[in-house]
């Protein structure tokens, strides 16, 4: 992402001009536009036009309008916007008040108007265009004539490809058609990796199955790739990752980044952060449950106390459509900095995320146990009975 221009006052009011780099770029700008703020930006309307005769014909021309946001979808398979709203400013093809939508796509310059630039939507914008935050990884989730390619950036995880293959159970058909079906299968798992994965970019791609799936893959691969003479493949042999799956389902990609094996691998990544935190937790609500707690009421108790060592908190809540909500998560997450709290903001789009999301979106690990919270609670339930 670019930020082309900064104009934002005291109050927190302003514009900005952005420009997305790329895919994850526009689901940075998902989390940054809301309803309610103005879209500035080129777009194809259809127009009729009148000749002197009466006859009428329509042409399509690129033009420059600003809307009042009302609706807002996220194709992730095409890493898209498609912005709706009424156009708010004079254009000499689209009158005010027209309802419009706008396709917003990467290397498209856009302006956003807001009311208010809070400090998530500031801190989201820095870390897009800052590249050193960026850090990607691929994985490949594999069982017996299924896998999934997944590309997972610091900000979502995206699936590339499918392949499906149709391999006959051994004993079921005979030995020479069972190895053939094999072998289109890895011949495509491998053509996926080769098409969807920029090995300059990506610093380890996992391969990840239920039993010996992945290593016989990747034999294959590897003795394909020295009688190809396939450079790519060898120079990056170092990059490849084995690791156990119950399954070879997307779903299964939580496990594979909790390997420790993994984890030290991609030590330096984002979402090793994220799944590391989602983690603790976890084990924390198992082991010391008056040191966990999810759900914004209690997150909140245990903040006044400044109790918050971690506070893990989905970007889907910052959507919300209700402002003062929005607001309540911004002044939690500014609360838990300024008492020197580490904050972990998960993209819904991510595995972790979606984790998270289950159970509330909202959820914090404590400094210090703090079992009145749950007291509290059976209090009420009592006096409620």
């Amino acid at each position: 992402m670019k930020l082309i221009h900064k104009d934002i006052d005291k109050d927190g009011r302003g514009k900005m001009v952005l420009v997305p780099d790329e895919g994850e770029d526009m689901w940075h700008t998902y989390n940054i536009l809301m309803e309610g703020d103005r879209l500035r930006a080129t777009t194809i309307r259809k127009v009729q036009q009148e000749s002197a005769t009466g006859s009428s014909t329509s042409s399509r021309v690129r033009t420059i309008i600003t809307i009042q946001v009302e609706a807002i979808d996220f194709d992730t398979a095409a890493c898209m916007l498609r912005v709706k709203g009424r156009n708010v400013e004079e254009n000499q093809y689209i009158k005010m008040g027209a309802y419009h939508t706008v396709d917003l796509e990467p290397n498209r310059k856009f302006t956003i108007y807001k009311e208010e630039w809070d400090s998530i939507i500031l801190e989201r914008i820095e870390n897009a265009c800052d590249p050193a935050k960026h850090a990607d990884l691929a994985a490949v989730v594999m069982q017996e004539g299924l896998a999934f390619v997944c590309l997972i950036t610091s900000a979502m995880t995206v699936d590339r490809a499918k392949i499906e293959v149709n391999i006959p159970k051994k004993g079921k058909a005979d030995d020479t058609q069972r190895k053939k079906a094999i072998v289109k299968y890895y011949d495509q798992v491998m053509a996926a990796i080769l098409r969807h994965v920029n090995f300059d970019i990506v610093k380890a791609i996992l391969i990840a199955s239920p039993g010996f799936v992945k290593d016989q893959f990747f034999e294959y691969m590897m003795k394909n790739a020295v009688q190809a003479d396939n450079k790519l493949l060898i120079d990056n042999k170092s990059k490849f990752v084995l690791v156990h799956s119950s399954s070879g389902f997307k779903h299964s990609l939580r496990e594979v980044l909790e390997d420790q094996n993994v984890a030290a691998k991609l030590a330096d990544t984002k979402a090793a952060g994220e799944t590391r935190a989602l983690q603790q937790f976890m084990q924390m609500m198992g082991n010391d449950p008056d040191r966990a707690y999810y759900g914004i009421r209690h997150v909140e108790q245990a903040n006044e106390t400044q109790a918050i060592e971690t506070l893990l908190v989905s970007d889907s809540l910052f959507r919300s459509k209700n402002l003062d909500e929005r607001r309540r998560y911004v002044r939690l997450v500014d609360s838990v900095k300024e008492n020197g709290g580490d904050v972990k903001i998960f993209s819904s789009l991510h595995i972790s995320g979606e984790h998270l999301d289950q159970m509330t979106g909202v959820a914090a690990i404590l400094r210090f146990p703090m079992p009145e919270i749950e007291e509290e609670d059976h209090a009420l339930d009592s006096d409620e009975d």
